[in-house]
């Protein structure tokens, strides 16, 4: 599965993102959906962010931006941690490539 930094991705509509005491958790709404151990998935603050900005129209380029712009850390960490990121949901089916981009 490949991502790739010009591509937009959004959430599938098969998930809910949900705040509970400060902590994002994604729901499924269709079995087979996310891991079979653990169906929720949990994002902390970083993930979040990222999470945040998967629209559909931004590209994860521009998300690698902003973030760079709003945290303190390397470029190449963000990415990393954006890219990362986006294959495990891509994996779990709780994200979609976005054609809008």
């Amino acid at each position: 599965m490949d991502v790739k930094l010009d591509c937009a991705y959004a959430p599938s509509e098969d998930v809910v993102a949900r705040d509970i005491e400060g902590e994002l958790i994604i729901v499924p709404l269709a079995a087979g959906i996310g891991d079979l151990e653990d169906e929720l998935f949990t994002l902390n603050e970083t993930g979040r962010a990222i999470w945040d900005r998967l629209d559909g129209k931004s590209t994860l380029r521009r998300i690698v931006d902003d973030l760079e712009a709003e945290f303190e850390a390397p470029e190449s960490e963000i990415e990393a941690d954006v890219l990362g990121l986006v294959h495990e949901l891509l994996k779990r089916r709780m994200l979609i490539e976005s054609a809008n981009a």
